[in-house]
């Protein structure tokens, strides 16, 4: 088990020359062009966005995060897929520390781009550095990665008032260098005791109301 808190893997301490990268992609981030312009939020006025617009297009943006140096590296993609992601795997694997670091540990969740043992395969292949990890399967929150999608959620996309995908691009480029420039590592509160402790309250719920399981099950 990978520990982020503790910088460990498998109970070992990671060593100087060892990294951690969060990596998923956001799906679909669409340009839609408003009928008319927002307007900020004003004295006593809240903000006003026209509900009316034409599409201009959707992309793929896919991020990896260095969770313990709060660096974000993005690109932006017509679709995701294996290839897409790969693209993004090579952005940073093809640069220092990352190059020629003694380990790469990549956190996935379990999404077809990067899902399964092949995936792990794929991944060694290419770079025989890095060691994928899959989040639990419907737990992808538990990458790193989405607290900083959710932030480009609510500071880039929100409220989606883009003319075309260029302006999405570079949008999301600017967010990028600023993030960057300013970003402290995410505190992540939530550790493996925190989860085993949630596993054991969820063991022992199900031992004392064994009918409750039966009936959340369909059996």
């Amino acid at each position: 088990m990978l520990d982020l808190y503790a910088r460990t893997w498998q109970g070992e301490p990671l060593g100087e020359d060892e990294y951690v990268i969060s990596a998923d992609e956001k799906t679909s981030v669409q340009a839609r062009c408003r009928c008319h312009p927002t307007i900020a939020p004003g004295q006593a006025r809240a903000m006003r966005v026209n509900h009316t617009y034409g599409r201009g297009g959707a992309l793929a943006y896919l991020a990896a995060y260095d969770v313990h140096h709060a660096r974000v590296f993005g690109r932006t993609e017509p679709r995701t897929g294996i290839t897409p992601f790969m693209n993004l795997v090579t952005q940073v694997m093809s640069r220092e520390p990352y190059a020629s670091a003694k380990r790469v540990f990549w956190i996935a969740d379990n999404g077809s781009s990067h899902r399964g043992q092949k995936a792990v395969a794929r991944l060694r292949t290419a770079f025989p550095n890095t060691v994928m990890v899959h989040t639990p399967v419907h737990a992808s929150w538990l990458n790193q990665i989405e607290v900083y999608f959710s932030a480009i959620q609510r500071k880039v996309v929100t409220p989606n008032d883009f003319t075309d995908l260029t302006q999405v691009r570079n949008r999301l480029r600017d967010f990028e260098n600023r993030y960057n420039a300013t970003a402290q590592p995410f505190q992540w509160k939530f550790t493996t005791s925190d989860l085993d402790d949630l596993l054991a309250r969820l063991d022992r719920h199900t031992a004392d109301h064994p009918e409750q399981s039966s009936d959340a099950t369909g059996s």
